[in-house]
């Protein structure tokens, strides 16, 4: 078993029957990119955070945002010190491992923005000087899609920097019973504090230069291209997925390889992922990531694009 799957199976110890879910968070983060849940409360995003650093041992902020939040809330600022005569910046909360974004679409547009710097070059400027941010560097941000009064949709520039958007959902009656059983002493904060630590950040380092080398054959980088040039040419779609989309899909289709014990890739793992990568990215002809006609859009698609014959790259590998 991959240290990918310990992950997913200690966070199972906490959320139930969402396994297909956290794996892929787990491989979002392994993949360099960040998640966006989209679900209504109390589905457990917040736990799936929190119960994701505990796993890793690694350092977790959570930022409520709300439509006074400031982009200095989030970077941090400089503040002049009379005793030393000079400015000195105090970090925000953005300077850690693991960030829960919550409520992220509650900010205003301004506030968004400044993570955009942060989620894609992994840095933060402020007054002219630049700061690195640590490593891994992972962004869950929540929202809920029921819930619009107050809220400000998130821009494009903003919600394509997400690798994927997952959704939690509610559980079914066997996975209800399952979670009144776990939880009825009410100790639910004490069994995720007692999660043990299964890697460290450098391990997730390790597992990223590991995953790039896994193979994908030139038929499965062709099949990802005509999956994306597919969306691109269809009337009830405005625009596309761009080339960030595509090598968010080749990038993850590798790590959840790398998850399955595998060296190479496969069609299923390019098929598995399509729809939480590429999904919010199109832009429909009625409004931007209606994720509903989005997700059929792709479901559709993957049933159109020929499949490559696994053994014509079955024998390379």
């Amino acid at each position: 078993m991959s240290k990918i799957e310990d992950i997913r199976d200690n966070i199972g110890k906490i959320i139930v029957g969402k396994d297909d879910t956290v794996l892929f968070a787990v491989v979002a983060m392994v993949a360099g990119g960040h998640v966006l849940l989209e679900d209504v409360p109390g589905t457990g995003k917040t736990m799936l955070a929190k119960a994701l650093a505990r796993s890793i041992d690694a350092n977790y902020n959570r930022i409520q945002f709300t439509p006074d939040l400031l982009p200095s809330d989030i970077t941090g600022l400089s503040v002049y010190h009379a005793d030393k005569g000079e400015f000195v910046f105090n970090r925000g909360p953005v300077f850690c491992n693991i960030l829960l974004a919550d409520e992220i679409n509650r900010a205003t547009p301004r506030t968004q923005a400044g993570l955009l710097e942060c989620m894609e070059e992994r840095q933060v400027t402020v007054d002219g000087v630049t700061r690195k941010l640590e490593e891994p560097f992972f962004v869950i941000a929540t929202q809920n899609p029921i819930e619009t009064s107050g809220t400000f949709p998130l821009p494009e520039a903003q919600l394509d920097r997400f690798m994927m958007k997952l959704s939690m959902g509610l559980p079914d009656k066997t996975q209800e019973i399952e979670i009144l059983r776990r939880f009825i002493s009410g100790d639910k904060q004490d069994k995720l504090q007692s999660l043990e630590p299964l890697v460290t950040p450098s391990d997730i380092e390790t597992m990223r230069k590991e995953a790039s080398q896994v193979e994908v054959h030139p038929q499965l980088q062709e099949y990802i291209a005509d999956i994306i040039m597919a969306t691109r040419s269809r009337n009830d779609v405005s625009s596309g997925v761009s080339p960030r989309g595509s090598l968010a899909l080749l990038y993850c289709a590798k790590v959840l390889a790398y998850a399955m014990g595998r060296n190479y890739v496969v069609p299923e793992d390019i098929k598995k992922l399509a729809v939480p990568v590429l999904a919010h990215r199109l832009i429909m002809s009625g409004g931007y990531g209606k994720n509903t006609n989005s997700r059929q859009i792709i479901e559709s698609i993957l049933n159109e694009v020929p499949v490559p014959s696994e053994t014509a790259f079955s024998e390379k590998n």
